[in-house]
């Protein structure tokens, strides 16, 4: 996994004005590393679509944001101490929902982002990675 906590600062997910700080921050880490606006956006857009799966699914969970080490890029990492997902491969379908949702969750975050990692076990939680590169 491509996280590293010692370089990370982690933010607490845990309602819906966390989500608002959380896309605040990938903002910010965007525009640092001089990505462009729709895609930023992009970003923003996952980076809430995985939080808010925290929200319903784990009760919260907690959210890095930080500089991709070694070219132009941002890296998100959400992680929580849920249920896990059980079925993965269905989780990424579109339509696929256990909470009675769109079921667009995790296949729009993949969409929206150059690289999306999961890792889940049921009963212990989800670690979340996701990348976006500045061209």
């Amino acid at each position: 996994m491509a996280e590293r906590s010692e370089t990370s600062e982690w933010m607490s997910i845990e309602s819906d004005l966390d989500l608002v700080l959380a896309r605040s921050r990938v903002r910010d880490a965007g525009a640092t590393q001089g990505m462009a606006l729709p895609a930023i956006e992009a970003l923003a857009t996952a980076t809430t679509e995985i939080a808010r799966n925290m929200i319903v699914h784990a009760r919260g969970g907690e959210l890095s944001v930080r500089a991709a080490d070694g070219k132009r890029g941002v890296v998100v990492v959400a992680r929580d101490r849920g249920p896990g997902i059980a079925q993965l491969a269905l989780a990424m379908q579109d339509g696929y929902s256990t909470a009675g949702g769109l079921g667009l969750g995790l296949p729009s975050a993949k969409r929206l982002v150059d690289g999306l990692e999961i890792v889940t076990e049921p009963g212990r939680g989800t670690i979340v990675t996701m990348t976006k590169w500045v061209p």
